[in-house]
């Protein structure tokens, strides 16, 4: 009996490519084409070729405003080691956080709005483009380069076209003729010293200066026989070709008195490899700040955060953080065992302006006995902070006081509007538990919302034996003109992720849930979990303005376990 062939064919199904086998007939004649040879499959080193396509791509990805950023804008003041770090950036989003925290790290108040530093380098660019530019921009030339990163100097001693010059006396004395040249002279640089001075000379006569090591190459007599002489030259007690002899680097005449300390070859030389390095970072506390921003978890703490309006000014906004015991440390004290937590919360603008900041402490205390018990349980903490509609960053310090184990987190905070217009909803929260406050605590407290205490699931699992607290406010409705109740429904479905069955299904009128009106309607539910086979379901919420015809469709997942 002849082998059936098998042959693999290509099948496109609702423009959808899949791989699909069709068998031949056992009486058909094999094919004669020889066997294809086996694919290999053992992974190879990256050749050259690749290599080089990938370096390409990486540089035409960087052909773009970050490298201009990094090649013209910041050029001078960036340190090697942030431009390593840049180097290896993936994406735009990446950058554009490095580039934010690069001007952070230099800003002098980064509690306001403004940042001075970055103000004042780019006017420094746009005045050494204005004032240095020759045959290349004004950034581009090295007093271009020296202002920018340095800033303007203390005094500046100009010669722009050159001529008669009186040597000073280190510099050998006497009288001759120069090229144009500039010396700036800076009290102190950080990083470099005190009374720096820098001459920059322009030998060709285009306007185009360049830094110099050497005070004599502005000298434009230095090659001519017999003129410009130094003062020991003209006494006959120096030779003019002593000066080609000297192994300084320059072509200096012998000063009266011998060489001057501040012409030490050594101390030029290094001057002047220091003023090609990028200014020292001066807010050395703000460097640390920002290093401490990279995220890590080192005391393990789950969070999540509500937002609840209360006027189109004001929402308020819940934040919730969650730590597990057994990650924490406890230490005998007062005949307990005590856990203790600090916590530092931060709230800034995108610019960094800070908005709120809290520090809290949270404590734990457990029976000696019923420690091992207490560690398996969870505790949670809650900032409620008034902010107005908008976009932040929310960073927070938490640490084991006992432990010293840490965590440093940031999220962003995007506050929403509540359009007066609309329909609007705050966040749906399920809860743990819900239950009312006396008068006297109401609107105040930990989880209190309202005449409500709700206290959020972080992390939304529950067991078979909880309840979930469905929490969820509503507001502006087109309410009933007699009444002013809000005309419309809400509906709730429950439905077990992965398919599309509803566990269960009911609707209720808005103007018959307790305390309901048309500004407000407040919905608070308990859902009780012993029927539900483990796994993870949705809980959907349609809400209808009827008179308005609008809908907020609001959904949350949780866990039975």
């Amino acid at each position: 009996m002849k082998a059936a062939r098998v042959a693999i064919s290509s099948i496109s199904l609702l423009g959808l490519t899949c791989a699909g086998i069709v068998i031949w007939a056992a009486d058909e004649k094999p094919s004669t084409k020889p066997a294809a040879a086996p694919r290999e499959t053992i992974a190879r080193p990256i050749s050259e070729k690749e290599k080089k396509r990938r370096e390409e791509k990486l540089r035409k990805e960087l052909e773009t405003p970050y490298k201009k950023w990094l090649n013209e804008d910041v050029t001078y003041i960036i340190t090697d080691e942030e431009r390593k770090a840049f180097a290896r950036l993936q994406n735009d989003e990446e950058r554009e956080q490095f580039i934010e925290n690069f001007w952070l790290r230099r800003d002098p108040t980064p509690d306001t709005v403004e940042n001075e530093f970055k103000e004042e380098h780019y006017r420094r660019i746009q005045y050494a483009n204005d004032h240095f530019a020759s045959g290349i921009p004004g950034w581009k030339a090295d007093r271009g380069r020296i202002y920018i990163a340095f800033g303007p100097p203390d005094e500046r001693d100009e010669h722009p076209s050159g001529g008669t010059y009186e040597r000073p006396p280190e510099e050998g004395g006497g009288t001759t003729t120069v090229y144009p040249f500039e010396t700036w002279r800076y009290r102190y640089i950080d990083g470099i010293g005190n009374d720096v001075n820098i001459e920059f000379v322009d030998p060709t006569m285009t306007g185009e200066y360049h830094m110099t090591m050497d005070p004599s190459e502005k000298d434009a007599l230095t090659y001519v026989p017999g003129a410009g002489l130094t003062l020991m030259e003209q006494m006959g007690l120096a030779n003019k070709t002593d000066r080609f002899n000297r192994t300084d680097g320059t072509h200096l005449g012998t000063p009266l008195g011998g060489p001057t300390a501040k012409m030490n070859q050594f101390d030029r030389l290094d001057q002047f490899v220091r003023l090609q390095k990028p200014p020292e970072i001066k807010f050395k506390d703000l460097e640390a700040q920002v290093n401490s921003r990279i995220t890590f978890n080192i005391l393990p703490m789950t969070q999540r955060v509500d937002y609840f309006p209360v006027t189109e000014a004001s929402v308020l906004t819940n934040i919730t953080l969650q730590f597990n015991n057994k990650d924490l440390q406890f230490q005998a004290k007062d005949g307990v065992q005590k856990a203790t937590v600090n916590i530092y919360g931060r709230i800034t603008t995108i610019t960094r302006r800070v908005v709120n900041v809290f520090e809290d402490t949270v404590t734990i205390d457990a029976p000696t006995e019923m420690l091992q018990a207490y560690s398996q349980r969870k505790s949670i903490f809650q900032k409620t902070i008034p902010l107005q509609p908008g976009t932040y960053r929310l960073n927070i310090v938490a640490k084991d006081i006992v432990g010293g184990n840490l965590t440093n987190y940031e999220q962003a905070l995007n506050v929403p509007h509540l359009d007066g217009d609309k329909l609007a909803a705050s966040s749906l929260v399920l809860a743990d538990l819900i239950e009312k406050v006396p008068t006297k605590s109401i609107g105040a407290g930990q989880f209190v919302i309202g005449d409500s205490k709700v206290r959020p699931r972080v992390g939304d699992a529950f067991k078979r034996d909880e309840k979930v607290g469905i929490y969820l406010k509503i507001y502006n409705f087109d309410g009933d003109e007699k009444t002013h109740k809000p005309v419309g429904e809400v509906e709730y479905e429950l439905v077990k992720s992965g398919s599309n069955d509803r566990v269960f299904n009911f609707t209720e009128e808005l103007g018959k849930i307790p305390g309901a009106s048309a500004s407000q309607v407040t919905i608070e539910k308990l859902l009780p979990l012993k029927d539900l086979a483990p796994g993870q379901y949705t809980i959907r919420i349609k809400v209808t303005d009827k008179n308005r015809n609008q809908v907020l469709t609001p959904s949350a997942q949780f866990t039975v376990t």
